[in-house]
């Protein structure tokens, strides 16, 4: 079973966007995602940010690129949805680290949260659903 079939086969909450919107949303988050952490890890590669700051958008990092081998690769719900959970509350750590040195930075992760924020909502509803 191909792991969109296996997707399909899983009880979603009826206000689950369809995948192509899904795919639609991340395509517009993910050029904001790279230029913003892009810079967050230049100005600290250049000692203009304390590396300390640079350390949620790593973390963010590793569990978002994590996420589609566990969820679609693992076929883990239970595992992505610890995976998203760390995903989400790490841009929340990204903001607050980051606020004051390059609000910008922080303020250009607010579609991102917005979205992480229903899509945490999502897998953690699709989590109960297929205990």
């Amino acid at each position: 079973m191909t792991w969109i079939d296996w997707y399909d086969s899983l009880a979603k909450p009826s206000w689950t966007p369809a995948p192509a919107t899904i795919r639609l949303i991340w395509a517009l988050l993910y050029p904001v995602i790279v230029a913003s952490f892009g810079f967050v890890f230049v100005q600290a590669l250049r000692g203009r940010l304390p590396r300390r700051v640079v350390i949620p958008f790593v973390v963010n990092l590793a569990a978002n690129l994590l996420f589609m081998p566990i969820f679609a690769g693992l076929r883990s719900v239970p595992l992505a949805a610890a995976d998203i959970v760390v995903v989400w509350a790490s841009i929340l750590w990204c903001v607050v680290a980051v606020w004051p040195h390059y609000r910008w930075v922080a303020v250009a992760q607010v579609p991102y949260f917005a979205w992480v924020s229903l899509a945490t909502t999502i897998q953690l509803s699709i989590t109960a659903m297929n205990g």
